[in-house]
């Protein structure tokens, strides 16, 4: 007989420990996206590993605990049915695509992510390593990507990436739920895409070009003035608002590439407590605000990947259990973008919240 998924705690536990979404950024990262093969083995691998994360990092950290290396494990909305059925987080759903002219925002199989990231590569090899061996046979991989910090935090095409990142006390509201689920409060949603970027059109570009498209100057990273920076200005599509208040998400991008294979390009992955943030940022990108004011960067740029993922506590991991029973999984809305409301609300609800420990 088939197993059946454990069951999802009914709710989160009073002193639920977040995964380190919030934590300082690294000089570097690993992105590993795969999927759950076929079978209750296979199943029961994904299970051990999530109870045994925790000590598996704490094992290959000791080494030098100063570089500070930590590893993030995220849920596709398919993985989290069979993994653990209901309840399932609110806005879990899979990766809705966006297609507008040549514009293709693409969604791409993945069930599992682990964002593996330290100040040092071979500290984030040695976790990756060790993890693909206990997940051996269970698991396909479907992207890896080997991410660095490059000079002064600076993306591929030049310009210094995460200017207006929350931090501290705003980082924490921007990326972990509240009441607004709390059956999951203390988690968080990820969305990441990997791009390709032509380098030798970007390149011929005027700098003074460059930096209409970004809304930043490129040497000294000040956002350029509204009555200069056009509308179509990356900095100014991905700016969502919520009651009159800017919703923030917290991006961890890292340029990747290969040289000697014309690879160039930037791992998005940005964190937030609810999906919808980003979603609206995409579309703002792919389609336009309004539609055709698209984002010029994807004249540059390709998305090749697409996936979004819940991150559970910590807590959640530490206590997952084979052996428990499960409901039937809830019905999962799988339909394309849903625009925010004509008021430009996305529904989230209030920041405000208890806080959440890492």
């Amino acid at each position: 007989m088939a197993s059946q998924p454990i069951s999802a705690p009914a709710s989160a536990p009073a002193a639920a420990v977040s995964q380190a979404v919030s934590s300082p950024l690294t000089r570097t990262a690993i992105f590993l996206v795969v999927t759950i093969n076929p079978g209750d083995e296979s199943r029961a691998s994904v299970l051990s590993l999530c109870a045994d994360l925790s000590a598996l990092l704490r094992a290959v950290s000791f080494r030098a605990m100063e570089d500070h290396l930590s590893c993030i494990m995220g849920f596709g909305s398919d993985a989290w049915d069979r993994l653990f059925g209901s309840p399932r987080p609110a806005e879990l759903h899979p990766f809705r695509e966006i297609r507008s002219g040549p514009r293709h925002a693409v969604s791409t199989p993945g069930d599992l992510i682990f964002h593996i990231r330290a100040k040092r590569m071979d500290l984030c090899f040695e976790l990756a390593t060790q993890i693909a061996a206990r997940l051996e046979g269970a698991v396909t991989t479907a992207d890896e990507v080997h991410g660095f910090r490059y000079f002064d935090a600076r993306d591929l095409l030049g310009f210094v990436d995460g200017t207006e990142n929350p931090t501290g006390s705003a980082a924490v509201d921007a990326v972990f739920i509240r009441d607004e689920d709390p059956a999951f409060a203390g988690g968080s949603y990820v969305i990441v895409q990997k791009y390709f970027h032509n380098l030798d059109a970007w390149n011929k570009l005027p700098t003074e070009a460059q930096e209409r498209i970004i809304g930043r100057t490129k040497v000294s990273d000040i956002e350029l003035d509204d009555s200069v920076k056009p509308t179509s200005a990356h900095n100014a599509l991905t700016v969502i608002q919520e009651n009159g208040r800017e919703i923030k998400i917290l991006r961890d991008n890292m340029p990747f590439g290969r040289p000697g294979h014309g690879e160039f390009g930037t791992y998005f992955i940005g964190y937030s407590r609810s999906p919808r943030t980003i979603e609206q940022m995409l579309e703002n990108m792919f389609i336009g605000r309004p539609s055709g004011n698209y984002d010029r960067i994807l004249d540059f740029s390709t998305a090749v990947t697409g996936n979004l993922f819940f991150i559970p506590t910590a807590t959640f991991l530490d206590n997952v259990s084979p052996g428990q029973p499960a409901a039937a999984p809830a019905p999962v809305e799988t339909s394309g973008f849903t625009a925010p409301s004509k008021d430009g609300s996305l529904g989230i609800g209030s920041l405000k919240g208890e806080n959440f420990h890492e």
